[in-house]
């Protein structure tokens, strides 16, 4: 992420709070920046130095028809300096600024298959010892950790999956 993307953030953030609007803008550039990692098409869009400034606001206006005015300003702040091709990192900052205003972070929780409300118990309980903070849990699936979970909180991870057990097995076995 660009050190432009987080100086606008935290403007934007700046300006949403002072307006009290900090939570609306929150959600607008969680579907901003949803949209854009989705949406392969309008990511090249918005990179693009063919496509005209003019085209890439008509479509941000016609796909964020009902975002509050300080995240369509967002879109025109960016468009006279030419930076609309780091929209999307802008919108994920704000995000994670946003959390850690409010003292809430984001646990990203890696499993092999789709979390058990289990599994879920056992993740929050773990996350408490690395964190004092509100905690949001995010689901990431990848078959290739075999079993068990890694945990991210922040810049702290937890690995508790089958294929580093295995790789610690591994690199015992090796050195003897």
């Amino acid at each position: 992420m660009s050190r432009a993307a987080i100086r606008y953030a935290k403007a934007v953030l700046s300006l949403a709070s002072d307006k009290n609007a900090a939570d609306v803008v929150n959600n607008d550039m969680k579907l901003i920046a949803t949209t854009i990692d989705e949406n392969v098409e309008l990511s090249q869009v918005l990179k693009s130095a063919v496509v005209k400034s003019g085209v890439k606001k008509a479509a941000l206006t016609q796909i964020f028809p009902n975002i509050n005015t300080i995240s369509s300003g967002l879109f025109n702040i960016l468009m006279s300096n030419k930076r609309i091709d780091i929209l999307g990192d802008v919108a994920s900052k704000y995000s994670v600024l946003f959390d850690e205003l409010n003292g809430k972070e984001v646990a990203q929780v890696t499993t092999a298959i789709p979390m058990t409300s289990d599994l879920e118990i056992k993740v929050l309980a773990k996350v408490k010892e690395l964190t004092s903070k509100a905690v949001e849990l995010e689901n990431i699936v990848d078959e290739s950790i075999l079993g068990g979970f890694i945990l991210r909180v922040g810049d702290k991870q937890y690995n508790a999956s089958v294929s580093n057990k295995l790789n610690k097995l591994k690199r015992e076995f090796t050195l003897n």
